[in-house]
């Protein structure tokens, strides 16, 4: 049968927030069958805890940011991105201020320290969103979709004007069942535009961005001194967001998604269109191993 997931160990690790700043602490906890992964926010004067869900994302200007009236937590896609690519059902996630650390720009950095923690199996039996018809939401030209698939595949194609970004590394379609999330997505960073960061700091944002955690552009080129880690690196970042984002779900997505152009606004209405349609979709498991057709790493 193929089980929940948590870390056996607590694991802690600090960096800077991406618009603040500030150092920022955070720490992954082992949590019990169907506890979800749950933020918490431990600088506030009451704790408080959120679950994720479509519904708690609250701001998809710059990421995905979720939260209440009372607080939030930005950042989440990349962290949201390591735990569906290595099956954590279940983990309590603290944070001592209103966004994860940035790390390196990509999703590495949280594959290691999940690891590090430990992965195990528990008891119940995981639960997957299978899609059962096509849905799709779109904005103009962008667009997102989901359709029926034994599997877990992801169809990407990216559009920017910059000389930077050549045809030919714009659309790259990942097949998680053959395809490594560590060696194909993992390492690509984050990126932006040096004009696009001189008016976020005007604006008391990106205060954390710098060339170690994002691949920033000017008019003509890529600036970074050590170029790309992969030639498409960036609609792999693209696509290592939509895995986080798509992860709000609570459960991992047996489907096909396609996007064109999408980002976290529209990826969560993607997700929110599937949660208010319940003919669109199943909750399922698989008794034998064999029949699951999304891998895992092995547990150790």
């Amino acid at each position: 049968m193929i089980l929940q997931r948590s870390i056996k160990d607590s694991v802690s690790a600090t960096g800077v927030g991406l618009h603040s700043g500030k150092k920022v602490k955070l720490t992954l906890k082992p949590a019990p069958e169907n506890h979800g992964i749950v933020f918490c926010r431990t600088d506030l004067t009451s704790p408080m805890r959120i679950k994720a869900d479509p519904t708690i994302v609250q701001d998809t200007k710059l990421c995905s940011a979720i939260g209440t009236e009372e607080f939030k937590v930005a950042t989440v896609e990349h962290l949201m991105s390591a735990l569906s690519a290595l099956g954590i059902d279940n983990i309590l996630i603290e944070v001592n201020g209103p966004e994860l650390p940035i790390m390196d720009g990509s999703s590495i950095s949280f594959i290691y320290l999940i690891k590090s923690a430990g992965i195990i199996d528990q008891t119940l039996p995981k639960q997957f969103v299978f899609i059962k018809e096509a849905i799709e939401v779109n904005d103009g030209d962008k667009s997102a979709r989901f359709d029926p698939h034994p599997g877990f595949l992801i169809d990407f194609t990216i559009d920017f004007p910059h000389p930077a970004f050549k045809d030919d590394d714009s659309h790259v379609v990942i097949d998680f069942f053959k395809d490594s999330y560590v060696s194909e997505i993992s390492r690509a960073r984050t990126f932006g535009f040096m004009h696009e960061v001189e008016f976020l700091r005007a604006n008391g944002l990106a205060r954390g961005g710098s060339l170690d955690n994002a691949i920033v552009l000017d008019e003509s080129k890529i600036i970074n001194d050590d170029g790309l880690r992969y030639t498409d690196e960036f609609v792999r970042h693209k696509i290592l967001d939509a895995v986080g984002d798509l992860y709000l779900l609570g459960h991992q997505v047996i489907a096909k998604f396609d996007g064109y152009k999408s980002g976290h606004a529209l990826n969560n209405q993607l997700l929110r269109n599937v949660q208010n349609d319940p003919s669109s979709y199943e909750i399922v498991t698989f008794v034998n191993e064999n029949e699951c057709p999304i891998p895992y790493v092995s547990v150790t």
